[in-house]
């Protein structure tokens, strides 16, 4: 009690003198709902328009569209996912309806429509009732795909009674936007243009018409009539896919049933050249077993003479029984046991059953890869159910493959592993190039004549042809394996960059720098020349295209750099094939490369601090001619937002360490200030990086910066086997250099963490009296008890996190149980003097809620200080908003109360009665 009325006595005596002087205010959390972020930002192919969503916390957005180089700005209200035409004459964007709106309706949602606007004049063509819409390749053509009205209820169910679970398409409207002509096609349940903006192709299928098919409109000629490709009654046409390279249109049909099922499909081909319509593939012509199903995905390669498509192993057939009803039913066994609802889990089934139930459906979906030939007519299968992936390759001698199916039961406790095969694209023969690999470190390259993977800390080149393999890094003085690894299992490698053209090299990152190793047996190059790591820049290089393929030889690299030590970025390039790296910018700021015009030398990016919101700008590809676009947050600079700069000490095993420490808005030097420590892994890179206000389950920065409080966010080294003394021996250290640099109050510091921090958060308080109080969100309480849980999100064991990942113990319960229990905090509750608030949804899908239930009835025997926030029907973040705002307005008043001295609310002093509901 003296140390709450001291503290508000000093408060009063300040008012008087920080209200005079101050200039700017405290956030509120209305504040932070109306704060907007920018999403979806798009620049046009000839780099003059700009559009974005700007979208607040809690409320309406807006779509913008905003000319680069002039005054014209057009602000769409209820506007998202903006997109502009090629032409720079249209844009488009969804129309959103009101946000309470949507808010209210749980069931029953207002649709989304479509908001057309002409850039040049500002008129806008509002479309209701919107799925999807698309603007052609050259930006002439705007296709809006109308959602189906909502069906009236009707005694039937509102079925058609011929055609059961059959679905209909719906009305397709084709705008001309150079003649400001319509047409409409009614039924449609799909469209496509191809790339060269010449056609439209849809399918439609109208139940009650029984008119079904595939259609092509011409749109290069006036009034031209539409072509029937193909159709049949009850029949399903799904997959319109477009070669690139010409012309050439590929679709899967399939008779519909009464039940909304389909059955064996076939492939077609349509040549516009020609007009001629190919039946590529069917049950005849694909292997024995096997089917194409209507659900699928196609792809061209680039050049055109290869589609690729997904087959299904064929179900068998099974008729529907007659149920006779007899009298001796009372007692047949096997017609009672048709009712029981049980699961067999067995010790040696692949997956274990919740993860089955996950994953049924998308089992029942999933196709194997197979390829048409254009050349020879022929189809060959590359996967199957031993080989479940195949990476869909742009040569035409080989696909890389890789399958999960012998490691499916170890993944319970190691985690995911692989295979990876070559796959001779004519003759589908398999040759296995590498065992147990973890995530997916094996490319192809281009031409397919090497594979490139990562194993046992280094690069490995295959020779597709011969099978011949090669150890690419062994030799250098430089590891090439992630050198920040704390985890049990093997370090992984930072990836590759690409390959060089006609596959002559390939491009592999270390943690800095970036080297080019010569497929012909050549000497490495490091492009960088080993500046990143003299100078702790790490280097990675931003490719603008997905699509491409390779570099040229010379050809000019962007790089995106990131400084190791002070956590800014800074812009260079360098060459391929030559050593030495070329800066072109630099700065105290984080940067983000979003695209590049396509026909003109234009960048759009953006910039941030943690005082600078990251809005969007424009540069050349020299960043010399840098322009601010927008200004999306004016209102920042209202608020005490406070500052950012890097602290660092050593952990109590000496280790060197760094933090983030923001400081209040209106700091005072030499005043001391309530802290609170926000945390992880490593939260240091956040130096330069803008904490966007939100209402979610972590503390917002700006909104505690602003109403006085300090906020550390300190790096934390881990080790296998002790995670929790682990964190504890960073973390101490960087609150007492706090304190010893007059920032922190020492009675006034708080900790919060949340799942993997809410863990440490548990922990750390059963080892340290420094913190006035502490707030662990979803929070593992009891290692024993969690190990053989089940992370119902997924469906999987969390044995692996424990034994190989986060968890970091490093073996079973049965190995190490010492480990399990010297780092569960629940042993350790009655060490605990914290006052400490508990936060979990009830339908945590990551964590089991209970583990927040053993902790609270542990503090609740033992006496202690601890409340517990059950949040009913959330997941592992909460996703109601409500409750987002219920818990961030408990998490601020929680560290009012006990780091300001502030009176504590009910619901901390006596808790809140259950009355119902």
């Amino acid at each position: 009690m003296k140390r709450y009325f001291g503290w508000i006595g000093v408060v009063l005596l300040l008012l008087p003198v920080v209200a005079a002087g101050q200039k700017k205010r405290a956030m509120t959390f209305e504040d932070v709902m109306k704060f907007k972020a920018i999403k979806s930002p798009v620049i046009s192919a000839k780099g003059g328009w700009l559009a974005y969503e700007a979208a607040p916390d809690r409320g309406d957005g807006e779509a913008v569209f905003q000319q680069i180089n002039g005054k014209k700005r057009h602000v769409l209200p209820h506007g998202s996912k903006p997109a502009i035409a090629s032409t720079e004459e249209w844009g488009a964007a969804l129309w959103l309806a009101p946000f309470l709106e949507r808010e209210k309706k749980k069931k029953d949602k207002p649709r989304s429509g479509v908001l057309l606007i002409r850039l040049r004049t500002g008129r806008i063509d509002t479309f209701h009732n919107v799925q999807r819409f698309r603007f052609s390749n050259d930006g002439r053509w705007f296709a809006v795909h109308f959602a189906a009205e909502k069906a009236k209820k009707k005694k039937n169910g509102g079925k058609d009674k011929k055609s059961g679970k059959r679905v209909s398409g719906t009305k397709l409207l084709l705008r001309d936007l150079t003649a400001g002509r319509d047409y409409e096609m009614t039924g449609v349940r799909s469209f496509a243009f191809d790339s060269t903006s010449s056609y439209l192709a849809f399918s439609v299928a109208d139940t009650a018409a029984k008119r079904h098919g595939v259609f092509v409109r011409r749109l290069r000629e006036a009034d031209a009539p539409v072509d029937t490709l193909i159709g049949k009654a009850y029949h399903r046409y799904t997959n319109l896919r477009w070669s690139t390279r010409a012309p050439r249109l590929a679709f899967v049909e399939a008779e519909e049933k009464d039940d909304g099922q389909t059955g064996p499909g076939t492939l077609w081909m349509w040549n516009a050249a020609d007009g001629q319509l190919l039946k590529a593939a069917d049950s005849e012509s694909v292997p024995a077993g096997w089917m194409i199903p209507s659900k699928n995905y196609l792809s061209w390669s680039m050049d055109g003479q290869r589609l690729f498509f997904g087959l299904r192993p064929q179900k068998p057939e099974t008729g529907a029984v007659e149920k006779k009803e007899d009298e001796n039913d009372l007692y047949d066994l096997d017609k009672i046991l048709e009712k029981r609802e049980v699961d067999v889990w067995h010790w040696n089934d692949p997956y274990i059953n919740p993860h089955q139930k996950k994953i049924w459906k998308a089992m029942q979906d999933t196709t194997y890869t197979a390829v048409f030939h254009l050349a020879d007519r022929r189809v060959v299968q590359l996967g199957d159910t031993a080989l479940t992936r195949i990476f869909r390759p742009e040569n035409p001698d080989y696909a890389l493959g890789i399958t999960d199916v012998p490691y499916r039961k170890y993944m319970t406790w190691i985690g995911r592993l692989y295979d990876a095969y070559v796959v001779d694209l004519k003759t589908g023969e398999r040759r296995r190039i590498s065992q147990r690999l973890r995530g997916r470190p094996v490319y192809l390259s281009p031409q397919g004549r090497f594979a490139v993977y990562y194993q046992n800390q280094h690069w490995h080149l295959v020779n597709t042809r011969t099978g011949e393999t090669r150890n690419l890094t062994q030799k250098l003085r430089v590891v090439f394996f992630n050198e920040d690894h704390d985890y049990p299992y093997p370090p992984p490698g930072y990836g590759i960059a690409g390959w060089v053209e006609n596959d002559a090299a390939v491009l592999i990152y270390d943690k800095y720098d970036l080297w080019q190793f010569p497929t012909n047996g050549g000497e490495p190059i490091c492009l960088t020349d080993g500046y990143g790591r003299r100078s702790q820049w790490i280097f990675r290089v931003h490719q603008f295209d997905r699509k491409k393929l390779a570099f040229k030889a010379g050809e000019k690299l962007l790089l995106l750099g990131y400084h190791d030590r002070k956590k800014h970025n800074g812009i260079f390039t360098c060459r391929v094939g030559r050593k030495g790296v070329k800066k072109l910018l630099e700065e105290p700021k984080r940067f983000r490369l979003i695209a590049r015009a396509k026909e003109v030398d234009r960048l759009l990016y953006t910039r941030e601090s943690y005082t600078e919101f990251p809005d969007l700008w424009i540069t050349d590809s020299a960043f010399r001619k840098r322009r601010k676009q927008t200004h999306v947050n004016p209102q920042i600079k209202n608020f005490a937002w406070g500052s950012a700069e890097l602290v660092e000490w050593r952990s109590l095993d000496g280790r060197p360490l760094q933090g983030v420490l923001i400081k209040p808005g209106n700091y005072q030097p030499g005043k001391r200030y309530p802290v609170i420590v926000y945390f992880y892994r490593f939260f240091s890179q956040r130096l330069h990086q803008f904490n966007q206000p939100v209402v979610n389950h972590r503390p917002c920065f700006p909104l505690y910066a602003s109403n006085g409080y300090a906020i550390f966010l300190p790096d934390i080294r881990f080790e296998v086997g002790r995670p929790g003394f682990a964190a504890t021996k960073s973390l101490v250290p960087g609150v007492q250099k706090l304190i010893d640099m007059g920032i922190a109050d020492p009675n006034r510091i708080g900790l919060h963490g949340h799942s993997w921090s809410g863990y440490q958060t548990a922990f750390i308080i059963t080892q340290t009296n420094i913190f006035a109080c502490a707030i662990a969100g979803a929070p593992v309480s009891n290692m024993t008890s969690a190990y053989s849980g089940i992370r119902w999100g997924s469906g999987l064991a969390r044995q692996f996190q424990y034994e190989q990942t986060q968890s970091r113990i490093g073996g079973s319960l049965w190995e190490y149980p010492e480990r399990y229990i010297a780092n569960s905090p629940v042993f350790f509750a009655d060490r605990i003097n914290t006052p400490l608030l508990i936060m979990f949804g009830d339908e945590d899908g990551a964590v089991p809620w209970y583990q927040g239930i053993e902790l609270y009835l542990a503090m609740r025997r033992l006496g202690k200080d601890c409340v517990f926030l059950q949040y009913r029907g959330e997941p592992h973040h909460l996703r109601k908003y409500p409750n987002k705002l219920d818990y961030a307005m408990k998490m601020k008043q929680y560290f009012d109360h006990y780091l300001k001295g502030l009176p504590a609310p009910d619901w901390i002093k006596q808790g809140v009665p259950y009355r119902g509901k």
